[in-house]
């Protein structure tokens, strides 16, 4: 089984959540963190540890980021970060798993299958300060799941008209994750 990291400008977890019942806003934690145990040829082997800096959420609405940073939500004074780990895989296809792991979000942690599929990998460049140090073997992955976000402890809400919340409990969870192999 080979090491590698994720490469924190090209690996995202996304958020997309109902709001006012009419639409769903959309957000993203960039600076992730965090390593892989992994083989495509013997994937169901595989590990891996991601930690997001829950302070870098951005939804493109100053006003509501804050909101969402806050103790009604995230409260990442208290909780900083977000944390996954992984280490129980079932292969449903030749690049199709599912990672079972612990999610964990304002220090609650529960159970969460990710789906993921395999990118695949390539050789490519490895810039340090202007200089090509490569070349490195990059793989990449895409996974999506959904929450409660109630389940963590992310409750807050108000009520509207005719039964409607400002918030829906659903959160869908999607990544974007970049590995570069540490040691080929």
């Amino acid at each position: 089984m080979s090491k590698w990291f994720f490469e924190p400008g090209h690996t995202a977890a996304e958020f997309c959540a109902r709001h006012m019942m009419v639409c769903y806003v959309r957000g993203h934690f960039k600076n992730v963190h965090g390593e892989l145990i992994f083989d495509p040829k013997n994937p169901g082997d595989s590990r891996v540890e991601v930690r997001i800096d829950a302070r870098s959420l951005w939804t493109g609405e100053p006003d509501r980021d804050a909101h969402l940073r806050s103790a009604d939500f995230l409260d990442v004074e208290h909780y900083p970060e977000i944390t996954f780990t992984g280490d129980r895989v079932e292969v449903i296809g030749d690049s199709d798993y599912i990672l079972k792991g612990k999610l964990t979000i304002r220090g609650v942690t529960r159970d969460v299958d990710l789906k993921v599929r395999y990118l695949g990998q390539w050789q490519t460049p490895w810039w340090e300060d202007g200089v090509d140090k490569g070349p490195k073997t990059r793989a990449g992955f895409f996974a999506e799941t959904a929450i409660n976000r109630r389940d963590y402890g992310v409750s807050w809400n108000s009520s509207l008209d005719k039964g409607g919340v400002v918030v829906g409990n659903i959160v869908e969870i999607t990544i974007d994750a970049e590995a570069v192999l540490e040691n080929p």
